[in-house]
C-alpha cells in the first residue's frame, strides 16, 4: 500500500517558478535529500505497483520512507516552507527525475545517503 504523504507529494500539482525559486537557495545538501527523498518516493510507489525497473533496487518502502519524511521536515525548518509549499517542492523534483529518466543514475548515491543517515 502506498504511503498517503508520499502519493499526495508525487501527485501535488507543481508551481515551477515558487519551487524553482526556493531550490536555488536550498544548500547543496538540502538539495541532495530533497533529489532522493523524491527518487525514493518513486522507487517506492514503483515497489509497491510492481514495476520491474523500480523492484530491481533493495526495498525503500520502510527506510526510504523515513528518509523522505525526515529530509522534508528538515526543509521545512530551512525554509519555512508550509506542507504544501514543501509538497510542491517534491512533486517538482519528482517530475524532473521522472521527466529527465534519471532515477537509476540518483539511486546509487541516494542509497549511499540513505545508509550513512542511519535508517
Amino acid at each position: 500500500m502506498t504511503n498517503p504523504t508520499i502519493a499526495a507529494a508525487i501527485l501535488a500539482l507543481a508551481m515551477p517558478t515558487a519551487a524553482a525559486s526556493v531550490e536555488t537557495a536550498l544548500s547543496l545538501e538540502a538539495q541532495a535529500k530533497l533529489r532522493c527523498a523524491a527518487a525514493f518516493a518513486l522507487v517506492s510507489h514503483g515497489q509497491d505497483n510492481g514495476n520491474e525497473a523500480a523492484k530491481k533496487w533493495p526495498d525503500v518502502s520502510e527506510r526510504g520512507r523515513e528518509f523522505f519524511v525526515r529530509a522534508l521536515a528538515g526543509l521545512m525548518d530551512e525554509t519555512g516552507l508550509d506542507r504544501e509549499g514543501i509538497g510542491r517542492l517534491v512533486s517538482a523534483e519528482a517530475q524532473k527525475l521522472w521527466d529527465k529518466d534519471e532515477i537509476d543514475d540518483v539511486m546509487p548515491a541516494c542509497l549511499v545517503m540513505l545508509e550513512s543517515s542511519g535508517l
